[in-house]
C-alpha cells in the first residue's frame, strides 16, 4: 500500500483536490429535497380546517395557517426546503388546532342547548305534576 510521503507535491495537491470535490459532489447530491408531500398535506389540513368551521369558531389559528402556507409557498419558490417544510408543517399544526377548537367549540355549544332542553323539560314534567 502507498502512503502519502512517496507521493510529489504535485500528485499530493491533485489528490486532496479530488477528495475535497468528490466531498462536496456528494454533499450537493444529499441536499434537502423538495418536501411537496408535507406541502399537499398542509394545504388539505387548511382546507379540513375551514370546512370544520375554523372560520367561525377559530378564525386566528385558521388565518396563521393560510399565512405560514403562503410564506411556505415562497420559500418553495425560493429553493429554501428546509424552511418551506417547518413552515409548512406549522402551518399543519395550526390548521388541526383549528379543527380541534372548531369540534370543540361545537360540542361545548351543542351540550348547552341539550343542557337548556332538558331544563325546559323539567320544568314542564314539575308543572304537568301539580
Amino acid at each position: 500500500m502507498k502512503t502519502l510521503h512517496h507521493l510529489k507535491p504535485n500528485q499530493m495537491m491533485r489528490r486532496i483536490g479530488t477528495s475535497i470535490g468528490a466531498v462536496i459532489l456528494i454533499a450537493g447530491c444529499a441536499s434537502t429535497p423538495a418536501p411537496t408531500e408535507q406541502m399537499a398535506t398542509s394545504r388539505a389540513a387548511i382546507s379540513n380546517a375551514s370546512s370544520a368551521g375554523g372560520k367561525e369558531y377559530a378564525p386566528l389559528q385558521l388565518q396563521a395557517a393560510k399565512d405560514k402556507m403562503d410564506a411556505a409557498g415562497q420559500a418553495m419558490k425560493a429553493e429554501n426546503y428546509v424552511l418551506a417544510r417547518r413552515l409548512a408543517e406549522e402551518a399543519q399544526a395550526d390548521a388541526d388546532l383549528a379543527v380541534a377548537m372548531s369540534r370543540s367549540d361545537k360540542a361545548a355549544k351543542a351540550a348547552e342547548a341539550v343542557q337548556k332542553d332538558s331544563h325546559a323539560l323539567r320544568q314542564e314534567i314539575d308543572r304537568n305534576a301539580q
